[in-house]
């Protein structure tokens, strides 16, 4: 059971290993998430979420359960809009105040206490900066504070102490100036007033970028309509989508929303599926045809009947699939997580290191210079941008992968589909359409087809309905089976009008001692054709064979082309004979392929090809490919196959096309790019920053970073990573180039 709280006072990467720590902790947690961007937690268990909350309260964090998405997105939004107006106005009322103090500095000599005429002047605006921090900066002393009284330290503690710091030195310099050296007798309320007015700006700015964020799932909970037209005691009403139940009967007008999935049961349309494939041309519907919610019907005025409603619906099992996506971690973030847990207790401790070393060390004043320097490591090292870094990436990788018809499982697929080096590609359903067809029948028995569909019509495989379709094209009637029994991959065998009726490939034939030498050039003639031949034996009599091809779809060597060009080495495997696969494989352009593989051990080949070295991929539509699909570094499972198959997969391409495949590398590929740059960016920063901000260069250039500049610095920092990450919202794959 997954709960989820929408969580109030985060501030950093900090704050997200605390709770995760804390949550994971738990006796009833089996894994607990935070979504930082979203500021949401995410927990897996049998937990309740009256138990979560208080556990988040014990540790010092507010949260409430989410309920309806719609709802808490709407909420969040408002909150979002209401937290940025405030940022921006303690922004500019900090600012108003440190500006003027910041001009008033670079024209006087120096901001110093001379005179008692200067302790009243200053003593007035100790006050006026003491305002600055009791409002604008009140956020920060009290996430400070529910820190502190929880045993930790956040991004709030390092502004806190800054800020503060500075204000109680200037304000020991108004009021006892005789007890400092003249020269330590420097004033730094304009840095107190200028950081706390940058970093609200700063968080502000980061709160805008980051609403843009979240843009692919509420583009997808858009495409839900908030009401149904049902047709009950044959009369038409209008109802709220929640009161929408199986089974009902709901007129579709144009223009209209499909509100749940359902099956046509009067008229035919246009439905406008883009929005969840991909596919730009609408497809026609008409009775009997199955509907996704969330699709546009775009002409005639359709009556279905509801088949799935609710979260059973695609579009909300999509819309969950595409949250969930979003919150999760890939490897890569492990260091930023690990980092994160210890670097503002670090960064207090750098702090104070470099206040004795100036203090012992440096030249007069010392003081002075030991304000500033434990002051400005403070503020520079705020870590918002690493907490941000890899979350940021992800988030906007999986709302671009929805877009473009490709549902993301969880975020470690994004980064292990950026270093795949061999795709191996089921041929039934993946490179082919997936519906067979009878080609050519061969064989001296008058009732051959009709034994052969006979046997077949119980039978799941999709050989069998080809041939059982082709049957009654045919217009031939079946007869019962009795003692029908199906060998996975071999074929099939059965009683039908008292006759013993065996079907299947040539490994099965030699297997039941049936001579089948009479076909077996016209086999191997077929299957140079890219056709299946399929041997059927009477009363253990070889009498016939059936061929069957599957057509390949229209897009498949383009796509497997675009894939080679992109350095992936591609494989085919398939069930199919050595001739067959190799026809196939020929049209196609694989230069690879595996031929005459069990179902069971597809799964196998995939761990060869891994114990080889490369970095395998596979790609499936059918239950026999689940232990495969789980079994490879990455599991594509084309959207059309099994629930199975979906289930199994790491990525669930709706488009049903190869393109989506190359498209899904190379958005994880562009993804993790951009997940290094943050990530570089944040680690350099912090990294050159803090040694800069200690003092490290003042012995070279007798200058010192002024913590102003340093607040100005750390606020951007946020801002430059979710800008970076907001790129990702203009990938555009090859194919639509």
């Amino acid at each position: 059971m997954t709960t989820t709280l929408l969580l109030e006072n985060v501030s950093c990467a900090g704050c997200v290993k605390k709770i995760e720590k804390g949550i994971n902790g738990l006796p009833d947690v089996d894994q607990a998430v935070v979504d930082f961007p979203q500021r949401r937690l995410n927990v897996e268990g049998r937990i309740s979420g009256d138990s979560l909350i208080e556990a988040l309260a014990e540790i010092g964090y507010r949260g409430r359960l989410a309920s309806n998405e719609s709802e808490d997105r709407a909420r969040q939004k408002a909150q979002q809009a209401a937290q940025y107006n405030r940022y921006i106005r303690n922004t500019l009322l900090a600012l108003g105040v440190g500006i003027p103090l910041m001009i008033a500095g670079m024209l006087m000599d120096d901001m110093s206490i001379r005179s008692p005429q200067d302790q009243l002047v200053w003593g007035v605006v100790g006050l006026l900066t003491l305002g600055i921090l009791l409002f604008p900066g009140r956020h920060f002393f009290s996430g400070a504070w529910n820190a502190l009284t929880h045993g930790s330290a956040n991004m709030d503690s390092l502004i806190a102490l800054g800020t503060g710091a500075a204000w109680l030195f200037s304000t020991a310099v108004v009021l006892f100036p005789g007890m400092l050296p003249e020269g330590s007798r420097h004033l730094y309320y304009e840095a107190s007033a200028m950081i706390i007015g940058l970093v609200n700006f700063g968080l502000a700015m980061e709160i805008r970028a980051r609403g843009k964020t979240s843009e692919a799932v509420e583009r997808l909970l858009n495409l839900q309509p908030k009401t149904a037209r049902v047709i009950r005691n044959e009369k038409e009403v209008d109802l709220p989508l929640e009161l929408v139940e199986t089974g009902d009967l709901l007129r579709i007008r144009p223009g209209e929303q499909i509100p749940v999935d359902a099956s046509v049961e009067e008229g035919s349309s246009l439905i406008d599926e883009s929005m969840l494939s991909g596919e730009p041309l609408p497809v026609s519907k008409a009775v009997g045809d199955n509907i996704s919610a969330g699709t546009l019907n775009k002409s005639g005025t359709l009556v279905v009947k509801a088949e799935k409603v609710g979260s059973e619906t695609a579009l909300s099992r999509i819309i969950e699939m595409v949250k969930q996506a979003q919150a999760s971690k890939p490897e890569i973030s492990r260091l930023a997580d690990t980092v994160a847990g210890i670097f503002v207790p670090v960064v207090i401790l750098c702090s104070i290191l470099t206040a004795l070393i100036w203090y012992l060390l440096g030249p007069e004043p010392q003081l002075a210079y030991m304000l500033v320097t434990a002051m400005t490591v403070l503020i520079i090292a705020c870590p918002c941008a690493l907490g941000l870094a890899t979350p940021m990436s992800v988030m906007v990788g999986v709302g671009k992968a929805a877009e473009y018809g490709i549902l993301i499982r969880n975020g470690q697929a994004l980064q292990s589909a950026s270093r795949l080096d061999t795709l191996v590609l089921d041929k039934t359903g993946t490179i082919t359409e997936g519906s067979p067809q009878v080609t050519d029948l061969s064989g001296t028995h008058p009732q051959l087809l009709q034994l052969a569909a006979s046997l077949e019509a119980v039978s799941e495989h999709p050989l069998a309905e080809a041939i059982v379709c082709y049957a009654h094209e045919q217009n031939v009637s079946l007869s019962p089976v009795d003692n029908f029994q199906a060998y996975s991959g071999r074929g099939a065998s059965g009683q039908v009008d008292g006759k013993t009726v065996t079907l299947g490939n040539s490994a099965w034939m030699a297997e039941q001692n049936i001579d089948f030498a009479v076909f077996e050039s016209k086999a191997q003639e077929l299957a140079e054709q890219a056709k299946t031949p399929v041997y059927i034996a009477i009363d253990g009599q070889i009498a016939g064979l059936i061929a069957i091809a599957d057509p390949i779809r229209k897009d498949s060597i383009a796509a497997i082309s675009r894939l080679k060009q992109m350095g992936i080495k591609v494989v085919m495997i398939t069930g199919d004979n050595q001739h067959t696969a190799a026809a196939v494989a020929s049209q196609v352009g694989v230069d690879n392929f595996i031929a005459a593989v069990m179902p069971e051990d597809k799964a196998k080949e995939i761990e060869k090809l891994q114990q080889g070295g490369g970095h395998v991929a596979m790609c499936g539509d059918g239950i026999n490919d689940a232990p495969a699909l789980a079994r490879a570094e990455v599991g594509f499972a084309i959207g059309n196959g099994t629930d199975v198959a979906i289930e199994s997969a790491d990525m669930v391409l709706i488009r049903n096309s190869l393109h989506s495949v190359a498209d899904a590398i190379e958005l994880s590929r562009a993804t993790l790019s951009n997940i290094r740059q943050n990530l570089f960016g944040a680690f350099i920063y912090n990294t050159l920053g803090i040694p800069v901000a200690a003092g490290i260069l003042f012995p070279f250039t007798g200058l010192l970073l002024s913590p102003v500049i340093a607040g100005a610095a750390m606020a951007f920092s946020s801002v430059t990573v979710v800008s970076n990450a907001n790129r990702l919202r203009l990938f555009k794959p090859t194919s639509a180039n």
